[in-house]
C-alpha cells in the first residue's frame, strides 16, 4: 500500500465520554467496525481502531475521555514537514496548540493546530516505510 500524498486527510479520532454508545451510533449509521488497537491512551483507556466496510486498514480511532477531555472529533492531515506546516499555519493566522516532533527511530512528528476560526485539526508525518 502506498503512502497518501501530503495534504491528504489520513486519520480521524473521536473522543467521547460514552464510547459504547458512540461506537453503536457510528457502527449502525455507517457500518463501521471497531476493534481494540491493543494500545491505550495516556489515561490508560482502550483505543479502538475504526474501519470502513471493505477497507483493508483502519481510517480512524475512538477513545474514552474518562472525564479528562470534552467530547470532540479531530481530523489528521498528512504533511511532508510538521515544523514547516506549523510555521505556515501561524503566518496564515492559525495557532499551534501542541507540537511533538519525531524522536527518530521511525516515530512520526505531529502537531495540533487551530485555524483562524478556532477549529482544531492535526498534521503529521508518516513513519518511514
Amino acid at each position: 500500500m502506498s503512502t497518501p500524498a501530503p495534504g491528504t486527510l489520513a486519520w480521524f479520532e473521536v473522543a467521547t465520554d460514552a464510547p459504547d454508545v458512540t461506537e453503536k451510533f457510528y457502527g449502525s449509521l455507517f457500518d463501521w467496525s471497531f476493534e481494540s488497537s491493543g494500545s491505550q491512551t495516556s489515561g490508560g483507556l482502550d483505543y479502538r481502531n475504526i474501519t470502513a466496510p471493505g477497507a483493508d486498514r483502519p481510517m480512524g480511532g475512538l477513545f474514552a475521555t474518562n472525564g479528562e477531555l470534552p467530547n470532540h472529533a479531530v481530523f489528521y492531515i498528512l504533511v511532508a514537514d510538521v515544523e514547516a506546516t506549523c510555521a505556515d499555519a501561524e503566518q496564515l493566522g492559525g495557532t499551534v496548540v501542541n507540537k511533538r516532533l519525531g524522536s527518530g527511530g521511525g516515530t512520526p512528528g505531529f502537531a495540533y493546530l487551530r485555524d483562524p476560526s478556532g477549529n482544531q485539526f492535526a498534521v503529521f508525518t508518516p513513519r518511514p516505510a
